[in-house]
């Protein structure tokens, strides 16, 4: 199976407005994408990441105004980490404290120092400080000076109550491998390696059960470059029994779907076309992009959802 590391990932929100202001004026993320959730067109699905929105960058939201808050935990993608250079902690620290963002003491994970914050549903977020090469470029930001501006995900925490089946797949059928074990951790990388491929099997007894809702993650995302390379993870997938969708087209990139043992959904989805096929580069995020199927109800998606107008 050709993957090349983290897509994209996308959460469970409540208030969009919120959302947005987190992600853009707080954490210095672009806004990207305003589009809906094709499962759900009364629902916005909002995107952040780099300029472009590029592959290993984009964390995204279904935002249902009024969401119960949920418990992240086992069975879920437990916690994001984004990649920020090994200089940049005292700035995060400084400037989430000004802020009042709620985060933890700062930890030590494989020899990187790891900040811990929660944006306003309780998303366990990480900020990584890599000694590690990553020369991915920040999105450009009024609020966080470039050299301190996050460079994409760095990994993607799982939590279990046992590592064994998922690991399997991950090795097995993904192309995963393992890079190190760390008291209740183990990490995994693929491809290339470095911050955005890896994934964490945290298998702690102390965690709850995960219970969906705002504040935790919907699905994990990998990339994979083509069509080709998809349909044949595809037919990979299905060889191993695991339930699959079908390929959707999700109009900036395909997607399929399937849950690993665990009960964590997974996708895969392809790095093109991208964001910059419905809206010029300069100004994405700026009107609601719809995929051709729901084009011809722009005028009821648009009555149904809440208001919020965002300036390029």
């Amino acid at each position: 199976m050709n993957l090349l590391g983290l897509h994209h990932i996308t959460a469970m929100a409540s208030d969009p407005r919120a959302n947005f202001d987190f992600y853009t004026r707080i954490l210095g993320l672009r806004f990207i994408k305003k589009s809906v959730n094709q499962d759900d067109p009364g629902t916005y699905h909002l995107y952040y990441g780099d300029y472009a929105g590029s592959p290993g960058t984009a964390l995204t939201f279904f935002p249902w105004p009024g969401l119960r808050r949920g418990r992240p935990g086992t069975g879920q993608a437990y916690a994001t980490a984004f990649s920020i250079p090994a200089a940049s902690l005292s700035f995060w620290q400084e400037r989430l404290a000004k802020l009042s963002i709620t985060t933890e003491p700062v930890a030590t994970r494989f020899g990187d120092q790891v900040l811990t914050a929660f944006d306003p549903d309780g998303l366990r977020l990480e900020l990584i400080a890599t000694h590690e090469p990553d020369p991915r470029s920040p999105a450009p930001s009024k609020n966080v000076p470039e050299a301190h501006g996050i460079r994409g995900f760095h990994s993607s925490t799982l939590g279990l109550i046992d590592a064994q089946a998922t690991a399997t797949v991950m090795t097995k059928l993904m192309g995963y491998r393992l890079v190190g074990k760390e008291g209740l951790r183990a990490r995994y990388t693929v491809a290339g390696g470095g911050p955005g491929s890896y994934v964490d099997l945290l298998t702690d007894p102390a965690l709850p059960r995960g219970l969906n809702g705002a504040g935790t993650i919907h699905h994990v995302a990998f990339r994979t470059p083509t069509d080709a390379s998809q349909s044949q993870a595809h037919s990979e997938i299905t060889r191993t029994g695991l339930h699959i969708s079908p390929i959707i087209d999700r109009a900036y990139f395909k997607s399929i779907y399937y849950r690993e043992p665990a009960g964590v959904l997974f996708e895969i989805a392809t790095d093109q076309p991208g964001f910059a096929i419905d809206e010029p580069l300069a100004t994405l995020g700026t009107k609601l992009g719809l995929p051709p199927l729901l084009e011809p109800h722009r005028a009821e998606i648009e009555a149904a959802l809440p208001p919020l107008v965002i300036n390029p």
